[in-house]
């Protein structure tokens, strides 16, 4: 294991705070020693002792010992874990980040009162941390958050983006792990129709999407130009496509990722 250049504290151990915490002990490795997790749950986060991290339900005592820290709850608990946690950092030393939507950088900001001394991020990732393949966004909100970066990085890839892009992007990759398993699901049904049982059927259909994100990664590589290679001129996979756009295939992508931002 790798260690850690700075102590990690991540307050809340849900979905994203545990994927997080499982994703630098495993593929980012981290060692278990540098990570420490408050939650009030903390009696039923057996996953993260099974891996050794320290799990408290303790959010000051997080605060007070950690040079980063993750703030992974729900929104409408943002501004009351901030009060309750402030007068335990240190600015010269903590950087903090935000994994929470529909709360503004000029919100937490306002909240936490350090007067531009605090480096500070806000952070969407997907569940895909926990094996190391997330997409992160980050927004910066103070302060250069060199932390931050090298932290979600070791989870996974990380793009740097204006806030005003944040509710499209979450849309995009967060939402988006959503809408790829409805597709898999979906895929999976037909090839159940087309004589399959259903772990062959996923089997094929999770295999298909690797090699599609693979030829995609190459240089100069498009979906487009990816699809013209197998879209035959009268052949069964132009047929297909062209089914499905009747069915309204990309419009209902389209339409579900504008909806997804929709009340933000």
């Amino acid at each position: 294991m790798e260690k850690a250049k700075y102590k990690i504290g991540i307050i809340g151990g849900g979905s994203m705070g545990g994927s997080l915490a499982e994703g630098l002990v495993g593929k980012g490795g981290v060692s278990p020693s540098d990570i420490i997790v408050s939650d009030p749950l903390s009696n039923k986060l057996v996953g993260l002792r099974d891996l050794k991290i320290s799990v408290i339900d303790h959010n000051k005592e997080v605060a007070s010992n950690v040079n980063f820290l993750v703030v992974a709850v729900k929104p409408w608990l943002v501004k009351e874990v901030i009060e309750e946690i402030k007068d335990k950092l240190d600015p010269e030393r903590t950087e903090i980040c935000f994994i929470v939507a529909g709360v503004s950088g000029s919100e937490i900001y306002q909240w936490s009162g350090y007067d531009n001394s605090l480096v500070m991020s806000i952070v969407i990732p997907n569940t895909a941390m926990s094996l190391g393949k997330s997409m992160s966004f980050l927004v910066r909100v103070n302060g250069n958050p060199v932390k931050a970066l090298d932290i979600f990085g070791k989870v996974g890839k990380v793009m740097e983006i204006d806030e005003r892009l944040l509710p499209g992007a979450t849309a995009l990759a967060s939402c988006g792990m959503a809408y790829a398993m409805r597709y898999v699901r979906a895929a999976c049904e037909g090839g159940v129709e087309l004589g399959f049982k259903a772990s062959a059927a996923q089997e094929i259909v999770t295999q298909t999407l690797t090699g599609a994100v693979a030829l995609l990664e190459q240089p100069g590589s498009h979906p487009e130009l990816e699809i013209d290679k197998v879209a035959t001129p009268g052949g069964i996979t132009i047929k297909g496509l062209n089914a499905m756009e009747k069915a309204g295939f990309t419009n209902a992508v389209i339409s579900g990722l504008k909806a997804s931002v929709q009340d933000r």
